[in-house]
C-alpha cells in the first residue's frame, strides 16, 4: 500500500515504511525538541519562583496586623506568662534537656524520632521582663488557657503590654476599673490622644518654626559678618536689628513652651495602671497608649477595626521602637519622589545619549567603544555608584556649592552630605545605561521610510528627529523608564552612602523656603526593610514589619511601573497603524 502526495511537479509516492517510521533519539535532538522543552521547564521554575515569592510576601504582609488571641501559659516550674503565639516548630532536645523530663515525656520524644515541640510567644511587657518572645516546650507546659479581659495595649514606648487594668485616674479622682468606667475611659483616652496631637503639632510646627526664624536670622548675620566684616557698620546695625528681633521670637518660644509644659501637667493627670499575670504593676500615660484592646474578647467587628486602624497607622505615621512599630509614611514619601527625581534626571540623559550615538555620531569604532562602555557600566555593582555619588555629588560637587553659596553655614554642611538629590542623581547613574539602551532600539525600530518622506517634505534632521522619530519611539523609550524605575526604586546600597538615614521625621516638603529641600536626608522603603530585619535590637519583633513594608514596597512600585505602563499603551494606540 502505498500514499500519494501531490506537488506542483507530479505524484510523489510514499512506502508503508517510510509513512510510519519513528522517530528516534537523534530525530528529537535535531529538531531541537529537548532544549524547547529546558527551556520551558525553566520558564515554568522560574514562573513558580515569581509566584511563590509574591504569595510568601503577601500573606504574610496580610495577615500580620490581624489581632491575635492571648493565652496564659502555666509552666510545670510554676512560672506563668501571657501572650501572643507567633509559630510552633519541632526541635532536638540534647541530654541536659532529656535528663530532668518524666519518663512519658521522655518516651513520647522517643516516640517522635527523637523530637519535642515549642512555641513561641509574644509576651510584651519588656520593662519588666527585659525581653518581648519567649519559647517554651510542650513538654513544660502544664496549662494553656485563653481568659476574658486581658488587654493588649500598644505604647509610644517599650513596645506592647499584655495584662488586665487594675485602675485610672481622670483628672484628681482615682477610680477601680468597673463596667461604668469603661466608656469614660475610653473617651479619656481620646481625649489624651488629641492632646498628644496638639502637643505634638506645637512641638514641631509652631517651636519648630521659632526656632527656625532663629536660625535663619543667625545665618544671615553670619553672612553680613563674613561680607563686611565684624567691625563693619553693616554689621552692627544689622547685629542691634536681629537682637530686638530674637527678643520677639524668644518670648513666643517662652509662650509656646508654658503651653507644652500645661499639656504635660494635664497628661501627668490622667494615667491607667496595668498589671499583668503575675501581679507587678505599670502606670502609664493615657496619651502614651496608641492603642488597647480585649484581645479575647473581640468580635468579628471588633477585629476588622483594630486590623484597619493598624494599617491607617502604618500608611500615615512616623516609625516607633526602633522602625518595628509605628508607621513608614516619611518612608513612603522618601522613595515616591526619589523615584520621580530619578526619573527627571534619567530620562533627559539617557534619551540625549541615545539619539546622538544613532542619528549624529559616525558609526565606527569610537562608537562600538560607546556602545560597550554603555552596556559594561549596567554591569557595574550598585555599591559603586553610591562611592561615585559620595565622593562626586556630595564631596566635590556640594561641597563648592557650600563655599559659594553656603559659606555661612559652614562647617556644617548644606549639599556637601548625602541628601536627596544626590540620591536621585546617583540612581540615575546607575539606570542610564537601561534608559539609552532601549530608547535606541526603540529609535531604530522606527521605519526608514518614514524619516525619508519627512525629509522629502522639506523638514530639517531634527524637525524629523522630533515630530516623527521621537512620538513613534516613545512607547519604547517609556520601556526603558518604566525598568529603571523598577530598578531605582528598589536599590538600597548606593543610598545607604548618599542620604538616607534610619529615621527622618521632617519630610523634604515642608512650609519653610524653599518649601522644597532636597539636600535633606530621607527614609527609604528598602532601606526602612533592612533596617528592621537586620538592624533592629529583636528580629522576631522585625519580622512582622519586614512583610508588610515589602508588600508596600511591592505594591508602590506596581503602581508607579502601571501608571507609566498606561501612558505607554495610549501613545501605542495614538500611533499604530500611522504611516506616511
Amino acid at each position: 500500500m502505498t500514499t500519494e502526495l501531490a506537488n506542483n511537479s507530479g505524484t510523489v509516492k510514499l512506502g508503508r515504511s517510510t509513512r510510519f517510521r519513528r522517530r528516534t533519539a537523534t530525530d528529537f535532538a535535531a529538531e531541537g525538541e529537548p532544549f524547547v522543552w529546558a527551556l520551558g521547564g525553566a520558564l515554568a521554575l522560574g514562573i513558580l519562583m515569581i509566584v511563590g515569592f509574591l504569595a510568601l510576601v503577601i500573606w504574610n504582609g496580610i495577615v500580620t496586623f490581624i489581632p491575635k488571641p492571648i493565652v496564659v501559659v502555666t509552666a510545670t516550674n510554676g512560672d506563668v506568662f501571657a501572650g501572643e503565639p507567633v509559630r510552633s516548630e519541632q526541635f532536638r532536645p540534647g541530654p541536659e534537656v532529656l535528663a530532668p523530663l518524666a519518663p512519658d515525656a521522655r518516651a513520647a520524644i522517643a516516640a517522635n524520632g527523637g523530637l519535642a515541640s515549642r512555641t513561641l510567644y509574644r509576651v510584651g511587657n519588656y520593662d519588666l521582663y527585659g525581653e518581648d518572645f519567649r519559647w517554651i516546650a510542650a513538654h513544660d507546659v502544664k496549662s494553656i488557657e485563653a481568659p476574658t479581659g486581658l488587654v493588649l495595649v500598644e505604647r509610644l514606648e517599650w513596645g506592647p503590654f499584655i495584662g488586665t487594668i487594675k485602675s485610672v485616674e481622670l483628672g484628681d479622682s482615682a477610680k477601680e476599673v468597673a463596667a461604668s468606667t469603661v466608656g469614660e475611659i475610653a473617651a479619656a483616652h481620646d481625649r489624651a490622644r488629641e492632646r498628644w496631637q496638639r502637643l505634638h503639632r506645637i512641638e514641631r510646627n509652631d517651636i519648630g518654626a521659632v526656632n527656625y526664624d532663629l536660625n535663619q536670622d543667625r545665618l544671615r548675620l553670619r553672612k553680613i559678618e563674613i561680607e563686611s566684616g565684624p567691625a563693619s557698620q553693616a554689621y552692627t546695625q544689622a547685629k542691634q536689628r536681629f537682637a530686638e528681633r530674637e527678643a520677639n521670637l524668644k518670648r513666643d518660644y517662652e509662650r509656646l513652651s508654658a503651653m507644652v509644659a500645661a499639656l504635660r501637667a494635664d497628661d501627668d493627670k490622667e494615667v491607667i495602671t496595668f498589671a499583668d499575670v503575675r501581679g507587678r504593676e505599670k502606670t502609664i500615660s493615657l496619651s502614651a497608649v496608641v492603642r488597647m484592646y480585649k484581645a479575647n474578647d473581640l468580635g468579628l467587628v471588633g477585629k476588622i477595626g483594630v486590623y484597619l486602624s493598624r494599617w491607617w497607622e502604618f500608611l500615615s505615621d512616623e516609625p516607633r521602637e526602633a522602625n518595628t512599630e509605628g508607621g513608614v509614611f516619611p518612608a513612603i514619601f522618601g522613595t515616591f519622589v526619589m523615584t520621580l527625581l530619578l526619573v527627571v534626571a534619567v530620562t533627559p540623559f539617557g534619551v540625549i545619549t541615545a539619539l546622538y550615538l544613532r542619528e549624529y555620531a559616525k558609526q565606527g569604532r569610537l562608537v562600538a567603544v560607546a556602545r560597550i562602555s554603555v552596556n559594561n557600566l549596567a554591569g557595574v555593582p550598585s555599591i559603586v555608584y553610591g562611592v561615585f555619588g559620595l565622593g562626586f555629588f556630595a564631596y566635590i560637587l556640594g561641597g563648592t556649592i557650600d563655599h559659594l553659596f553656603y559659606a555661612e553655614r559652614l562647617p556644617s554642611p548644606t549639599f556637601g552630605s548625602g541628601g536627596l538629590l544626590w540620591s536621585s542623581l546617583t540612581l540615575a547613574l546607575l539606570t542610564v545605561p537601561v534608559v539609552i539602551v532601549a530608547t535606541e532600539e526603540a529609535v531604530a525600530a522606527v521605519p526608514r521610510s518614514m524619516r525619508e518622506g519627512s525629509l522629502a517634505c522639506g523638514a530639517s534632521k531634527w524637525q524629523t528627529i522630533r515630530y516623527v522619530v521621537l512620538p513613534r519611539a516613545m512607547p519604547g523609550i517609556m520601556t526603558g523608564i518604566i525598568l529603571a524605575m523598577a530598578r531605582g526604586a528598589g536599590e538600597v546600597a548606593p543610598l545607604m552612602l548618599v542620604g538616607v538615614v534610619k529615621l527622618a521625621p521632617e519630610l523634604p516638603l515642608d512650609g519653610f523656603f524653599p518649601y522644597i529641600h532636597l539636600e535633606r536626608s530621607f527614609m527609604h522603603l528598602g532601606f526602612h526593610i533592612y533596617d528592621v530585619g537586620f538592624q533592629s535590637r529583636n528580629s522576631e519583633a522585625g519580622k512582622p514589619m519586614v512583610f508588610v513594608a515589602t508588600l508596600l514596597l511591592i505594591v508602590l512600585i506596581a503602581l508607579m511601573n502601571a501608571s507609566a505602563i498606561v501612558v505607554r499603551n495610549r501613545l501605542k494606540r495614538k500611533f499604530v497603524g500611522s504611516q506616511f
